[in-house]
């Protein structure tokens, strides 16, 4: 009896024994299974982050999309501060011609655009009442000569007491009203423009300042009002720019400054400027301040007054590493350049591949066709980046998505 139970017990081991190098091996089995797996997932994960900041080009693909490469270079660029504005002219280069008496217009003597001088005559408008300022002006200039003379006769026989004083006062009374009556007439005739000799009824209109003429708002055979604008004359030599600059680019304006700038509608054409005065006040709600810049004469005759500019205010000149801005590409809200990476061969095709891996950069001011850069990450001094045909490799990095520039 004690030798079956002994047996059996034994039994029972062994079958123990048994479960558990099976249940061993089938966990070894599990664990090769999901390291496996997690293996095959890492080698995945890092093929996709490869290929996304990765491209790669044949030989062919190379010189067909015209890739060229280039080093980083240190350049001067300005620092620049972008403003929208117009053009404008001093209020002492612009005049509205206007008449001081009404009247009918007789003549027309210039068209719109003309260059006038000063002094010109522009129309002539016919007025009865000029004809009897000038018989008041003849008349008291008669009279001032006839009491002139009242007034040496009489003075010498007030002096030689023939006469009495009071008389003597009476004349001179007299000759005083009529010069200012004669020096009252001519003003008015001066003002208008006519002479004192001769009897007219015209009244000629001219320019007060050099320039040319803008705007015409009468017509031959109308009646030109006082006070209504009847000519422009604008003097384009002294032209300026109102730049309207924000808030907080204020503290890096001055006076001095170079700017340039284009005719937002002419954008191939740059002109350039400078800064000669800033306002002391907001110009409106969207709390923008006035900047004033002289233009150039010479480069202010074919402009005219309110045309819109986009400028650039060029703030300060200072060495930076850059590249051509072609080498910079954008893509979602990273900025990135290519470095031209090695070269091998392609065991299916044969063929020569170039890599090229997409480097993180922060860009700055551009100027004169160059980018200012800064790496996220430094890299060799000597890497070869690529200068043309960044978009494409852009693309192929993204599987020929779109990209954005």
């Amino acid at each position: 009896m004690k030798i079956s139970l002994t047996a059996k017990f034994t039994k029972i081991l062994a079958q123990s024994s048994q479960r558990k190098l099976a249940y061993s091996l089938l966990l070894i089995a599990y664990s090769g299974i999901f390291i496996s797996c997690n293996e095959k997932k890492a080698e995945e994960t890092h093929e996709e982050e490869k290929s996304q900041t990765e491209a790669t080009l044949t030989e062919t693909q190379y010189k067909t999309v015209g890739i060229e490469t280039g080093f980083v270079e240190n350049r001067n660029l300005n620092k620049i501060i972008k403003a929208n504005g117009y053009t404008t002219v001093p209020p002492q280069n612009s005049a509205e011609v206007s008449t001081l008496i009404g009247g009918t217009v007789k003549d027309i003597y210039v068209l719109e655009g003309t260059f006038v001088n000063k002094g010109k005559v522009l129309a002539t408008i016919q007025n009865l009442e000029v004809i009897e300022m000038q018989e008041d002006y003849h008349s008291a200039t008669a009279n001032v000569e006839y009491l002139q003379l009242e007034y040496n006769r009489q003075k010498t026989l007030s002096d030689e007491n023939v006469n009495p004083r009071k008389t003597f006062q009476e004349v001179k009374a007299k000759l005083a009203a009529e010069r200012a009556r004669a020096q009252a007439a001519k003003n008015k005739l001066e003002a208008l423009h006519v002479g004192t000799k001769g009897s007219s009824s015209l009244v000629p209109i001219v320019a007060p300042i050099s320039g040319y003429v803008g705007k015409i708002s009468i017509a031959k055979g109308a009646f030109a009002q006082t006070g209504v604008s009847l000519f422009e004359v604008v003097d384009n030599s002294q032209m300026h720019l109102d730049l309207n600059v924000y808030e907080k680019d204020l503290g890096s304006i001055s006076i001095g400054q170079v700017i340039d700038f284009v005719l937002t509608n002419q954008s191939n054409k740059s002109i350039k400027g400078k800064i000669f005065g800033i306002n002391k006040s907001f110009s409106n709600e969207s709390k923008t301040v006035a900047v004033h810049a002289k233009i150039d004469p010479a480069d202010a005759k074919d402009l005219i007054s309110g045309m819109y500019v986009s400028a650039n205010i060029n703030i300060v000149n200072a060495t930076v590493p850059a590249l051509p801005k072609d080498a910079v590409v954008r893509n979602a809200d990273k900025y990135f350049v290519f470095v031209q990476e090695e070269e091998h061969k392609n065991e299916k095709t044969k063929e020569k591949e170039i890599h090229f891996k997409a480097i993180e950069v922060i860009p700055g001011t551009t100027d004169l066709g160059f980018t200012e850069i800064k790496f996220v990450d430094r890299i060799q001094p000597d890497a070869k980046i690529v200068t043309e045909g960044a978009f494409y490799l852009l693309s192929a990095m993204k599987g020929g998505g779109e990209h954005e520039h």
